[in-house]
């Protein structure tokens, strides 16, 4: 494997050093940082490039939607959007999920990626970026192409949610470092207990009982 810088790579997939960097910046290459300075896998490039017609095309579709969104980015609506901008191959299967983006174990994202594995598909469509991921989700494309299935996202600016689902994504964050917060805090004070316990019985109060009382 080799890592090659911009426009080296860009060369070798056949682009403008702009687009490879825009295509970068979306996510749908992996990146390398070496320093400042960001390379590109030959095996990441090849896999980009190797990328079938639609001859060969194999689509999978993913959607999703926090808990309580609007209408607009229904999965249904997400869809239907998916549908509409199609241009061939046969569609395998539309994975979705009810679930917040901050999630990282979703039925509907673990089955995708586990059929992925199993070569069902060549591409995955997603309307936004975000669907796949509120964060990481540059991880889960660089999972996707390690199986040779590329991601194609239809608006690569802007995201799907609006400020209901944000806020939902918000709480559910929230939450969670409450949670751990709250279990730290539990064990630093069973941690102080303890310790206090043990400075007691090895230094034990003169002329004091059982339970620390004073006799006499």
């Amino acid at each position: 494997m080799e890592l090659l810088r911009l426009a080296v790579a860009a060369r070798r997939v056949g682009v403008h050093p702009g687009t490879l960097r825009l295509w970068a910046n979306e996510g749908r290459v992996p990146v390398v940082w070496v320093g400042r300075e960001r390379r590109f896998s030959s095996e990441d490039l090849d896999v980009l490039t190797g990328c079938p017609d639609v001859a060969g095309r194999r689509e999978a579709r993913y959607v999703r939607v926090s808990g309580t969104s609007g209408q607009e980015s229904s999965p249904a609506a997400q869809e239907a959007e998916l549908r509409a901008s199609a241009w061939g191959g046969v569609v395998v299967a539309v994975f979705k999920d009810r679930a917040s983006g901050l999630r990282e174990s979703r039925p509907g994202l673990d089955r995708m990626l586990k059929r992925a594995a199993q070569g069902e598909f060549t591409h995955v469509r997603v309307t936004h970026g975000d669907r796949l991921a509120r964060f990481g989700a540059g991880w889960l494309i660089q999972v996707l192409a390690h199986h040779r299935v590329c991601v194609e996202v239809l608006h690569a600016k802007g995201a799907a949610g609006g400020m209901e689902e944000l806020l939902d994504d918000f709480m559910s964050l929230v939450a969670t470092f409450a949670g751990r917060m709250y279990g730290m805090r539990s064990r630093e004070t069973r941690r102080r207990l303890l310790a206090e316990a043990e400075c007691r019985m090895e230094h034990p109060v003169p002329g004091a009982g059982v339970g620390g009382e004073r006799r006499g």
